[in-house]
Parts: structure tokens; C-alpha cells; sequence
């Protein structure tokens, strides 16, 4: 399919507004023209993008992060990732949300894709990179940023995953994507740190 093929299901804006702008979230309502020349309004969130990094230790196990997330009001298990800054390549943010986070620096990164996690209201974007020939340092938390380093094995995330241990959007598909690279099915190409 092109994009030509879904002009019948198109949307085109006809007006914006921004109605509220914070540090991490820029609030929008459009008016769009459907595809049948009737208006609507879509209210979404501009946001920069993150990257999540799958850390693989020697030995196979992961290296994950439990986190207090505000909004879900628990701690949460989750693969590392961050905000990509303002000019900032997806790469060197992955990098250094990993070392800022868990303290780790790897020797060899891989780029496996995309989600977008939450298309129906916003334009995030989360870049899914794998870090491997994993090095322990010291971490460098930003002044608010509280979590725990832990490392668990595939299976035991892979239990985590079925049972609803593990609920976020971008470690379940970090975890898919390794299970399908170790099975051989979606190839990494790995490339030095810089």
C-alpha cells in the first residue's frame, strides 16, 4: 500500500491549538476534515520520543530497573530507557540512559526499531536499541530519579510478561523482539560504542 491508497481515510488539519505546554508534555486540540468533508476535534501529545535499551549481561540475564511510577501509584519492572533531548540522535540518548540509569557502559549496540506506543493520542515515538559486552560502573541519577538496578533471566521475564507482572508497553515489546532475535527470526546488526 501507498500513502495515495489511504487518501479515503485521511485526515487533514484545519486549525490547532496548543492548551497546555510543561516541561515533558505539549498538549494539542486540532480540528481535522475527515474523509467525508465533516470536521472533528483530536486532542493528542507533541512529545520528543525516548529510547528503551535491552541490556544483555555475558551470561544472558538482563539488566532491568524497578521504578516508582506516578501515575500507575506502583513501582514498576522495566527495561532502561529515557526522553530524548532536543537534538539529541536516539543512539546517544540510548547510551546515556544507560549508563545515567544502571550505571552500565556497553561495548556493542544494536538497533532493532520503533514503537509507538500510544498513537491514538500521541506522537511519541520510542526508539528499541540492544546493548550487549556490558561494563558496571556507577550510576548518575538525576536529582528526582529514584529506582533499583536488578537483572533477571528471560524466563523469569517472560513469566513476568504472561502473568502481568511486567505491564509496560515497551518492555513487553523489548522482550519480544529479543525472544524473535535469539530465535533467529529478526536480525540485530551490532556496532561498537562510540
Amino acid at each position: 500500500m501507498t500513502e495515495r491508497d489511504d487518501a479515503h481515510l485521511r485526515e487533514v488539519q484545519v486549525g490547532s491549538e496548543r492548551v497546555w505546554q510543561g516541561r515533558f508534555l505539549d498538549v494539542r486540540r486540532d480540528t481535522v476534515a475527515l474523509p467525508n468533508g465533516a470536521q472533528a476535534t483530536r486532542e493528542y501529545i507533541v512529545h520528543n520520543g525516548a529510547v528503551v535499551v535491552v541490556p544483555i549481561l555475558d551470561d544472558g540475564r538482563l539488566v532491568m530497573e524497578r521504578q516508582y511510577r506516578y501515575p500507575m501509584g506502583r513501582v514498576m519492572l522495566e527495561f532502561p530507557a529515557g526522553k530524548i533531548d532536543a537534538d539529541e540522535a536516539p543512539f546517544v540518548c540510548g547510551v546515556r540512559e544507560l549508563e545515567e540509569e544502571t550505571g552500565y557502559v556497553a561495548r556493542e549496540w544494536a538497533r532493532a526499531g520503533v514503537l509507538h506506543n500510544a498513537i491514538a493520542y500521541s506522537t511519541e515515538r520510542i526508539e528499541i536499541w540492544f546493548a550487549r559486552g556490558l561494563t558496571r560502573g556507577t550510576a548518575k541519577l538525576d536529582d528526582e530519579e529514584f529506582l533499583e538496578t536488578v537483572t533477571h533471566s528471560e524466563a523469569e521475564i517472560d513469566v513476568l510478561c504472561a502473568s502481568g507482572g511486567i505491564t509496560d508497553a515497551k518492555t513487553l515489546i523489548g522482550l519480544l523482539w529479543l525472544q524473535k532475535y535469539r530465535a533467529g527470526l529478526w536480525p540485530l546488526t551490532w556496532q561498537p560504542a562510540p
